[in-house]
């Protein structure tokens, strides 16, 4: 069936400019109608879909002769960042990542939301279908329109308006990532009351989570620029997204690295920590086992017992209380147990 609710919003586009059309079939006819009275025409089809059902993405495959198996991806989603070549036709997954407030609400404990974005690029059309809430291309469509030279580069052009968006986003993320990182370092080695190892935790999985969704997009883009479908005027442009993303790929290792060292020092400090609190509690122990000994011994009912007969006796046995607890006070005092 025609996709209704799934629709953001599609469009005809010649020489840049937007062309009315009342739907994607007449809009489709339209171009090709185009590009085959003109020559050299770049006329171009591009429908934006948002979790589109499984009987929507099928009437756009028969619509677009899109392959069987880009669509089952399509459809299912949660697919690993990849670039197939169907035919004329190219598939391309890219995992989108998003930044959420950590003081949004009690209980959600996500730092970085995950979605996805599938694009079918054919030489006459674009089909984006996206999944998840977070990094909606609309102003990338506004973008674009509003500057016709950049809608005129084609399928291509609007393929990398997407992926660059896309990259633009890892490289948020990862900035914002890293000041948090450096955050929750900052409070590794302050009061044991501010450091919070469910936290640091919770960052190194969102670290993986961010590098299962960037890393595997290196070698596909990277790669793209060699692809028949894009134009050799194009290609300087995939090359430049391609270097940003790996600086996000180094940016992400770097980080994930970092944040294994600070769980690691927080570990070795809580633990350090713990030790530090179990030698203070067996130096007053041990001085308070002093005096605890001599009470118990003076206080058995023995008759002949020394001093006890003496009017010094009990203050001769606070002295040597004291001065015991006194003495082994210092003696801990000087090794650093209190």
């Amino acid at each position: 069936m025609p996709p209704v609710e799934s629709v953001v919003e599609f469009g005809a586009y010649v020489h840049g400019e937007k062309v009315a059309a009342p739907g994607i079939v007449e809009a489709l006819h339209l171009v090709r109608e185009h590009n085959k009275s003109a020559e050299g025409a770049n006329a171009f089809v591009w429908v934006g879909l948002h979790e589109p059902e499984a009987p929507e993405v099928e009437w756009l495959a028969e619509v677009f002769e899109l392959h069987p198996l880009s669509v089952e991806d399509a459809v299912k989603a949660h697919q690993r960042p990849k670039i197939e070549r169907y035919g004329d036709s190219l598939f391309m997954v890219l995992k989108t990542i998003a930044y959420l407030d950590p003081g949004r609400g009690p209980g959600d404990n996500e730092i970085i939301a995950t979605g996805e974005i599938m694009v079918f690029l054919g030489a006459d059309f674009v089909v984006t279908v996206r999944h998840g809430e977070h990094c909606p291309l609309t102003a990338v469509r506004e973008r674009l329109e509003d500057k016709p030279m950049l809608m005129s580069r084609g399928p291509a052009g609007v393929l990398h308006a997407i992926a660059d968006h896309v990259v633009d986003q890892y490289l948020q993320v990862s900035d914002l990532m890293q000041l948090e990182l450096e955050e929750v370092e900052a409070t590794v080695f302050a009061d044991v009351s501010s450091r919070d190892i469910n936290r640091i935790y919770q960052l190194k999985r969102e670290m993986l989570e961010m590098k299962r969704a960037v890393t595997p997009l290196q070698a596909p883009l990277s790669a793209l620029p060699q692809r028949r479908v894009v134009p050799s005027e194009m290609r300087e442009y995939f090359r430049d997204v391609g270097d940003h993303l790996s600086r996000v790929c180094e940016q992400v290792e770097s980080s994930n690295e970092l944040c294994s060292s600070i769980l690691q020092a927080a570990l070795a400090r809580s633990n350090a920590l713990a030790n530090e609190d179990m030698r203070k509690i067996s130096s007053w122990v041990a001085i308070l086992a002093v005096p605890t000994m001599i009470a118990g011994i003076y206080g058995m009912n023995f008759d002949f017992m020394p001093e006890t007969e003496q009017v010094w006796g009990y203050p001769a046995v606070l002295a040597v209380m004291a001065t015991a607890c006194v003495l082994l006070h210092r003696g801990f005092r000087r090794n650093g147990w209190l």
